[in-house]
């Protein structure tokens, strides 16, 4: 550890372990230390292989560094690793602080609360929430995406029910009450599903009072009446304590965090994380699945657009209104495609206008930000001038919500050069002939560096010495050089300075003179350029509210935009959407497999399903005839229409649901000790105990992972349920192998048969993809093995049995048929012991 002489620690080492000490241990500090910033002892030792920067010692503490100017890069290598960084800077001049610079914590940056380009993904939003469990027994989240501004809060009746909102944000960071227990209690459930650094925050930071008071401090209200919180006062704690946490903990500034919403269940489609994954609406790493709907339908022109994309298919609309009124936009859109395309071509202009200004109003923003959003201000007109003779109620209200900024944006085209460096430190932000006092300024330090070379010209002539050159550092600010053999030549008002091996160097009173002049204007020129900075960002940072309300406009017209779109490209149409209960599709297709590049032609197919008479399709048919694909497709042209899209088919009328569920494939979850069939039940019972007559199911083979018959009672058991009990009675789709459950169309009268034409041909079959009327005549079990690619003997034994097991008896010797063999006679030599060859 670096000390003194007489043992003491340096005064520096002495400020950077007070500063250390104020951090929690789990945060690395980045300690500002001329052009780096340093890490010590433990930080420097846990940081370095994830900087990928050398350890080394000083005074036999470790360290690593890494440079100011090339901070954001780190920054993303230590928060993708999950690391929290305290930003530590110099808040003083060096040259004129006295003794050790002061230094403060300017803010932590940490996986939930990163604002940097180079961190975040321009197309998903960054949350970080907070978990709060209410005595009366509802769960309050909270989620803030600190890089937009945007704030939500919710009320989960169970665990189940957080863990599925929770998953809606995929946060990078959680924050829960510090005694909450990560192995007990009640938020051992939810801990152990979410994925998901977690931070602790004081309980009383989770108090009604409390957390309503830094919600009212923040937003200066009264009361939180006006945010429809009244309630959900579980909700409350959670925000109020996160909000502490970003602002005092973290230090960070929440300027930009202009209000908070309760996002209400019935809002909304609920579309549950296993449904998510099951009908593959985003893509999912973790299985290696890259083609999504998202993907599909994502022809958005902003970052803004692309956010609005993602979080509108995670959470489809749930009110009729708001699903008619995103039809009638894009309706009108995909009839004007001259206005469509026009407009696309503006939005393609504006840049992330949401993160650029929380950025600047954070006091993070540079020259380069405060352009990217006079660039976008200066295409909103177009914007709104392509949706001029729209008629459309929703594209006129968008239209309107847009900001006429025409003064922000001329500030920042007077004011901003094109070309600003990343750091003021380099100088080139404020644009020449902003202010004359910089003009003067600048034009003086560069006129002292033309005198410069004009002065080593001068006394090269009248010394005589020609490789004499004028030079600097930062010991001896400007000097003159002269090599060994010419020493004879120099004058006598040169003043020795210093004596090198081969040169000696100089200085003169003239060349002192003018050094004060240049760096003088340098320092004088740069701090007034920061502080010109400064004013033009402040000036930007007031127009926070119309910027970000604009930002959402263009984010919602982005999002149509891109319906409209893809409607016209990939031959879509417009669902009616509807309050009743019939759900009636002609020629659906699946949107995301119609569109991969092996597909082929895709077979369409017709959907009837309503409370009634056609309450539960029961689905048979070989494996890859396709069932899976077809249940699937309707399901997910269901949450199209509910997210305001047109739909791929010749038709569609779709009534507004509170819920899909899905109940498709299964698989060991090792990590939580189930088994398939274990996750296969948990997965079934969730339906049943939530399904309403307003929620469409999808089951893709119940029962699979147990014995036959075991497995064939609890499929049937569902399906009775679901058909006989009026609180559930759900419209599903029920694939299955298991052709004993054809026979529910016998005694269910809600009950119909359908099934997928296969072809055969030989020992052969060919999928024909098409639904029909009816129940399957039989499997093709074997014949999908051989296309598989079984060996041939495998193929034939199989058809020996299955022969068998369709019998059903005892052969005459009373021995199971199952276990017989079709045997050629071989003739065999008992003396030989040896088969004829001739007999093969």
């Amino acid at each position: 550890m670096p000390k003194t002489q007489d043992g003491e620690l340096t005064p520096l080492m002495r400020q950077y372990l007070a500063v250390r000490r104020s951090l929690p241990a789990d945060t690395i500090l980045f300690y500002r230390l001329g052009d780096f910033y340093e890490m010590f002892f433990d930080d420097a030792v846990r940081a370095s292989p994830i900087l990928g920067v050398a350890l080394t010692k000083r005074a036999g503490a470790p360290l690593c560094g890494v440079p100011y100017h090339a901070v954001d890069s780190y920054l993303a290598k230590a928060v993708r690793a999950g690391l929290k960084v305290a930003i530590c800077e110099q808040m003083e001049d060096p040259a004129a602080a006295k003794g050790v610079i002061r230094r403060e914590i300017v803010r932590v940056v940490t996986p939930g609360t990163a604002t940097e380009d180079t961190i975040l993904d321009a197309a998903n939003n960054n949350f970080i929430v907070a978990l709060y469990k209410s005595q009366r027994g509802p769960w309050g989240l909270a989620a803030l995406d600190l890089s937009t501004g945007d704030f939500v809060v919710e009320s989960a009746a169970d665990t189940r029910a957080l863990c599925d909102a929770v998953a809606r944000y995929a946060p990078p960071e959680c924050v829960v009450p510090r005694d909450a227990s990560d192995a007990s209690g009640d938020y051992a459930g939810p801990l152990a599903l979410i994925q998901a650094s977690v931070t602790r925050a004081d309980d009383w930071t989770f108090q009604f009072d409390a957390a309503t008071q830094e919600l009212t401090r923040h937003f200066g209200v009264q009361t939180l009446d006006g945010y429809g919180l009244a309630e959900a006062p579980e909700a409350v704690q959670a925000a109020g304590a996160l909000l502490r946490y970003v602002t005092l903990d973290l230090r960070r500034e929440t300027g930009h965090v202009r209000g908070i919403r309760l996002a209400a269940t019935g809002d909304c489609l609920v579309l549950d994380e296993t449904t998510c994954r099951n009908l593959d609406l985003f893509p999912d790493k973790a299985r290696g699945r890259t083609t999504s709907l998202v993907g599909v339908l994502d022809a958005t022109q902003t970052p803004m657009g692309a956010r609005a994309l993602r979080a509108r298919i995670r959470r489809p609309l749930g009110r009729l209104g708001a699903i008619r009124s995103s039809l009638d936009s894009v309706s009108w859109l995909v009839g004007h495609r001259i206005a469509l395309s026009t407009l696309r071509s503006a939005l393609g202009k504006i840049r992330d206008m949401e993160r650029l200004i929380a950025r600047v109003g954070a006091g993070l923003g540079n020259g380069r930000d405060l352009n990217a959003i006079g660039a976008s201000l200066e295409a909103l007109p177009a914007v709104r001038m392509a949706l001029s003779q729209s008629d459309d109620p929703g594209l006129a209200r968008l239209s309107g919500a847009i900001a006429d900024l025409p003064g922000t944006a001329a500030l920042i085209r007077r004011a901003i050069s094109d070309s600003p460096s990343a750091t003021l430190k380099d100088g080139d932000v404020i644009r020449d002939g902003f202010n004359a006092e910089l003009d003067e300024l600048r034009h003086l330090a560069r006129e002292g560096h033309a005198w410069l070379a004009e002065y080593q010209a001068a006394e090269q002539e009248r010394t005589g010495i020609k490789n004499l050159k004028v030079r600097h550092n930062s010991v001896f600010g400007y000097y003159i050089e002269v090599s060994k053999g010419q020493l004879g030549l120099v004058p006598q008002d040169y003043q020795r300075r210093q004596t090198l091996v081969g040169a000696e160097r100089f200085i003169t009173p003239k060349l002192k003179e003018y050094e004060e002049r240049i760096f003088g204007a340098q320092d004088k020129a740069q701090a007034l350029e920061y502080d010109l900075f400064r004013q033009v960002r402040d000036d930007v940072a007031s127009e926070t509210a119309a910027i970000q309300a604009s930002a959402a406009a263009v984010a919602e017209l982005d999002l149509l935009a891109s319906f409209a779109d893809r409607a016209l490209a990939l031959g879509y149409v417009r669902p009616d959407v509807h309050d009743g209960d019939s759900l009636r599709i002609v020629a659906g297709r699946h949107p995301v497999i119609e569109c991969m590049d092996d597909a082929g032609r895709f077979v369409p197919n017709d959907t009837a399903l309503d409370c009634s008479g056609n309450q539960i399709a029961i689905i048979t048919g070989p494996n890859m005839a396709g069932k899976s694909t077809y249940i699937r497709q309707v399901a997910v042209i269901a949450a199209m229409a509910h997210a305001g899209s047109f739909v791929p088919a010749a038709e569609a009328s779709i009534p507004v649901m509170d819920r899909i569920f899905t109940r498709v494939g299964a698989g060991d979850d090792l990590a939580r000790g189930r088994s398939t069939f274990m996750v296969e039940m948990q997965e079934t019972a969730n339906i049943l105990n939530c399904a309403t007559p307003r929620s469409l199911v999808v089951l893709d083979e119940i029962g699979r992972g147990t014995s036959t018959f075991d497995g064939i009672s609890i499929a049937w058991a569902v399906a009775e349920y679901l058909h006989n009990t009026p609180a559930v009675k759900a419209k599903t789709l029920f694939a299955t192998h298991y052709h004993e459950l054809t026979d529910l169309e016998l005694q269910l009268p809600g009950v119909k048969n359908y099934s997928v034409q296969v072809r055969e041909q030989g020992d052969s079959i060919i999928f024909l993809r098409t639904m029909t009327r009816g129940a399957a005549d039989k499997s093709y079990g074997i014949q999908v093995a051989r296309l598989a690619g079984l060996p041939a003997p495998v193929v034939s034994r199989a058809r020996e049995i299955l022969a068998n097991l369709e019998d059903g008896e005892l052969d005459a010797s009373r021995q199971p048929k199952l276990a017989k063999r079709s045997r050629q006679k071989i003739d065999f030599d008992a003396e030989s012991g040896q088969l004829h060859l001739f007999d093969f």
